[in-house]
């Protein structure tokens, strides 16, 4: 059995809410063995109180910085020199920064310059810097709502479908009844455009282009991309959403597994 790779959870609580504990910490061990668990906040803060519930069940260790200034957020210098502690002084394989703050570009940047992968977690108002910094980004809003949907009673319901019919389906709300304000940071359109475009630069002489390759490539361009933002479970179900699109099921050189191949679909 492969080792796991093993990974620096590092979480500031004066930017990311609480509720959003069981989502970071369910992704964060979907990519490894979480060998440091901190999170940074004032904990003498009443503010806080939310996040104290959470610390023991996921085996947390609070690190307590003092808000000297208003509106200033503490915890930052605190976890960017942590980080670089732990990188020079611990074996782990990456890190798992959960902010929304652009303060932590540059150590995103740095920790990959030195071979770390560095997955990123925080709402979709973070700053596009910050999230091109990293190899990946959950938008912990939009999964959320994904898993909490909301609530509505019939007429509202009724609206909402209206609403949707007379919008393009890349502006429709996602399911849940997402707000604007917890939609995926790169929208559907220019995935579908991205989509397309490696397609016709990267398929084959008949047009076809192996599935994986195609996932793999779209998520090197878009270090936010998931196809759980879109309401999608696995990537072959967003690339059947797109009418343009169709796909191939080949059996492998074991006739065990199948080998899932892409391409625009043909006039």
């Amino acid at each position: 059995m492969r080792d796991e790779n093993k990974y620096a959870l590092l979480i500031d609580a004066e930017n990311v809410s609480s509720k959003y504990i069981g989502i970071v910490t369910k992704e964060a061990q979907s990519l490894g063995n979480i060998t440091i668990r901190r999170i940074y906040g004032d904990w003498t803060a009443t503010a806080k109180n939310s996040w104290k519930d959470s610390l023991l069940e996921n085996s947390l260790s609070p690190i307590q910085q003092y808000s000297y200034t208003v509106g200033k957020n503490s915890s930052d210098s605190a976890m960017i020199i942590d980080a670089m502690d732990i990188l020079y002084t611990n074996d782990v394989d990456g890190f798992i920064i959960v902010s929304s703050d652009s303060d932590f570009t540059k150590l995103a940047m740095r920790l990959r310059e030195s071979g770390k992968r560095v997955i990123g977690m925080g709402e979709s108002k973070t700053p596009t810097p910050f999230v091109r910094a990293c190899e990946q980004f959950k938008t912990l809003d939009v999964l959320y709502k994904n898993h909490h949907p909301v609530q509505k009673n019939n007429a509202a319901e009724r609206t909402r479908r209206q609403e949707i019919k007379c919008v393009p389906a890349e502006k429709a709300l996602l399911p849940g009844g997402q707000s604007k304000d917890a939609q995926p940071i790169t929208n559907l359109r220019a995935i579908k455009e991205m989509v397309i475009s490696l397609l016709d630069e990267n398929s084959d002489e008949d047009g076809w282009m192996y599935l994986s390759e195609l996932g793999n490539m779209i998520q090197r361009m878009y270090s936010d991309f998931d196809c759980r933002n879109y309401g999608f479970a696995k990537f072959g179900k967003l690339i059947e959403s797109f009418p343009e699109l169709q796909t191939r099921k080949d059996d492998s050189s074991n006739g065990i597994t199948k080998i899932v191949l892409v391409r625009k679909r043909e006039d």
